[in-house]
């Protein structure tokens, strides 16, 4: 056999059983997301709350620490890795990603046409006005007598 050591994602799984290799190498995963999680929550929190950076870049920078954690998330707490293993996890991932892609892409798509068929206000008002005065102005026209 060889002496040759692969290199392994932080979240494959070890190639050496529990007993051999010992469950420290499971805390040590989680314990780095954990951390990591940590940190770059508490940069997000001094983004938004923070006068030192420059206003419109705010919410840039609170979507690429967003994009971060959920990287740390999929690697660190799901064990998301391009292992040949993880092929299926992968796949049911992206499938998820699309279904709310869709979605999220539908509502804003029909919530745009909503509000360009919309009526104006001003003309809504006028309508309401004349449908709620509509009786009166009926009983009101020229008596015969």
């Amino acid at each position: 056999m060889t002496d040759t050591r692969f290199d392994r994602a932080p979240g494959d799984r070890p190639i050496l059983t529990d007993r051999e290799e010992g469950t420290s190498y499971g805390v040590l995963v989680y314990s780095i997301g954990l951390v990591l999680a940590v940190i770059l929550t508490a940069t997000s929190f001094w983004v938004a709350n923070t006068s030192l950076l420059w206003a419109p870049g705010i919410s840039l920078g609170l979507a690429v620490l967003a994009i971060a954690q959920m990287g740390v998330h999929l690697v660190f707490f799901l064990h998301i890795t391009t292992g040949p293993d993880n092929t299926n996890n992968v796949l049911a991932l992206a499938f998820g990603v699309l279904i709310v892609f869709l979605v999220v892409a539908g509502s804003l798509w029909i919530m745009a046409n909503l509000n360009d068929n919309m009526m104006p206000p001003a003309e809504l008002h006028e309508l309401a006005y004349a449908a709620l005065s509509w009786p009166h102005r009926q009983r009101q026209g020229p008596r015969s007598g």
